[in-house]
């Protein structure tokens, strides 16, 4: 396997991250490169896999300290998934559906409080239908119409709001 090692700048090349976080994982705890003689850091291709879903982890959301918590998740050992990380996922997925609930209600929010204003200072047609455009694209990318929340009639109404 000694035509696969490569030093830090390939390796960071290859897994398209910068030899800066490559270095933030062995501080952090997450992996372990062997030193050359003249002490520069030296990745097989092992390396590269678990450098590989170290980075994945953080790219979906994981702090290092969560990707820590699954370290047998990220080595080559056993022949298969890991088990151990399915309950961590499923955690980090519940974290995220969260998150995504509560920006969502901040931004019915937000429209709800533009709408009153609008009613109070009305304004063109062009700037009513820019609006209402973005209250029909909802957070998750649903097309217009499908904004699944509250919808809020940016004319006023007979009730005098």
């Amino acid at each position: 396997m000694k035509g696969v090692d490569m030093q830090i700048k390939e390796a960071a090349e290859r897994l398209g991250i910068t030899e800066r976080m490559l270095r933030h994982y062995e501080k952090s705890g997450l992996m372990e490169t062997r030193r050359s003689e003249n002490g520069y850091r030296i990745y097989s291709a092992a390396d590269l896999r678990r450098a590989g879903r170290i980075r994945d982890f953080i790219a979906t959301g994981f702090s290092t300290r969560e990707v820590r918590a699954m370290a047998a998740c990220l080595s080559d050992e056993g022949s298969g998934p890991c088990e151990g990380g399915i309950p961590q996922l499923l955690k980090k997925l519940e974290h995220i559906d969260r998150l995504s609930a509560d920006l969502e209600a901040k931004r019915e929010a937000i429209l709800d409080r533009l709408a009153v204003l609008r009613d109070v200072f009305p304004v063109g047609a062009e700037e009513k239908d820019r609006v209402q455009a973005r209250r029909d694209t909802s957070l998750s990318g649903r097309g217009p119409g499908t904004s699944g929340g509250l919808h809020v009639e940016l004319e006023p109404h007979a009730s005098g709001r």
